[in-house]
């Protein structure tokens, strides 16, 4: 009989509890410094400020500072890029939206694999798209824009946060259906937008809820209509695409924390969580609804299977539209 058997078989079930007890040090290790989260926006708009709303909640909690870091560019790639670059442990997450399942079909060849190469950690909210003017505009209301750029095709500009972003998708999809033309000007982000169309650089502006409210209710932007199935309590005398003729118009700029791939299963839960308890405070709900926006909490495994379907609706619409990026 060997002897050395049973010290063997004792070392190796030493190991194998070794094993499994590291991803829980970590997760209770974690976080021990600073977590950054990158925007792929310019500061000051939507996503921007959703970041450090939620970073501030977040960190109280967790006892570390969440850094949020501005990478604006390639409607968002370059900060996906420098995610996806990053060490999976936890301390590199990003704020997403719409373009983590657009830009895999805008832009050839695919800058990124949703599926491969981030991991989804939570959803967090939505906020419906408007389509606003400059107060002091001849254009009033839907019917008046869609008649302005029936008479002088291409002649009416419309800024969006960028190419391929949801507001310009919808955009494309309602020049279709109306019938008109209108020439498009991408921003990195939706305040430069909001800025020209105050300025009269650009007739038009279609961002989200969240970024129009605090020049509409100075009386500078006038909303002419909102992509929600319903009125928004924002902008009450705001018609919806659908009362002004064209149903079928409903889009929302929805927002999402993610990292990269192969983040440990332990480090994602907690992350998951901590978002969670960060959206149910007052604090955050509060910011959101007053802007039009929606708390979404959910189960992440909600958040994989709308990302998945977002990725299938834009790669038909992008391919239909024949969008390319600038």
């Amino acid at each position: 009989m060997n002897t050395r058997l049973p010290g063997l078989l004792a070392l190796a079930l030493f190991a194998f509890a070794m094993l499994i007890a590291v991803p829980r040090a970590e997760a209770q290790a974690y976080p021990s410094k600073p977590i950054r989260v990158f925007v792929g926006y310019s500061a000051g708009g939507a996503v921007d400020i959703i970041a450090r709303v939620l970073g501030q909640q977040i960190s109280a909690s967790v006892g570390q500072p969440i850094v949020v870091e501005n990478k604006p560019g390639a409607n968002t790639n370059i900060a996906m890029r420098a995610l996806i670059e990053s060490p999976p442990d936890g301390y590199t997450l990003m704020l997403t939206a719409n373009a983590l399942a657009a830009n895999p079909t805008l832009y050839q060849p695919p800058p990124f694999d949703p599926a491969r190469d981030v991991t989804l950690v939570s959803l967090v909210g939505r906020v419906p798209v408007v389509l606003a003017v400059n107060a002091q505009s001849d254009i009033g209301s839907l019917a008046q824009l869609v008649a302005a750029a029936k008479a002088k095709p291409g002649t009416i500009t419309f800024g969006t946060p960028g190419n391929g972003s949801t507001p310009h998708l919808a955009v494309e999809l309602f020049e279709r259906a109306a019938g008109i033309s209108l020439t498009h000007v991408p921003y990195k982000g939706g305040s430069q937008a909001i800025t020209d169309t105050l300025s009269g650089q650009i007739q038009v502006v279609a961002v989200n809820a969240l970024e129009v409210l605090p020049q509409a209710k100075a009386g500078r932007l006038r909303v002419v209509a909102v992509m929600s199935p319903g009125r928004s309590p924002l902008f009450p005398d705001a018609p919806t695409i659908a009362e002004s003729g064209h149903p079928g118009f409903e889009a929302a700029v929805w927002y999402g924390v993610i990292g990269p791939a192969n983040l440990p299963p332990a480090i994602v839960a907690l992350l998951h969580d901590e978002v969670q308890k960060a959206l149910r405070t007052p604090e955050v709900r509060e910011r959101l609804t007053s802007a039009g926006g929606e708390v979404l909490p959910a189960a992440r495994e909600q958040f994989v299977a709308m990302v998945g379907a977002e990725r299938a609706r834009y790669e038909k619409l992008i391919r239909e539209a024949g969008i390319k990026p600038d």
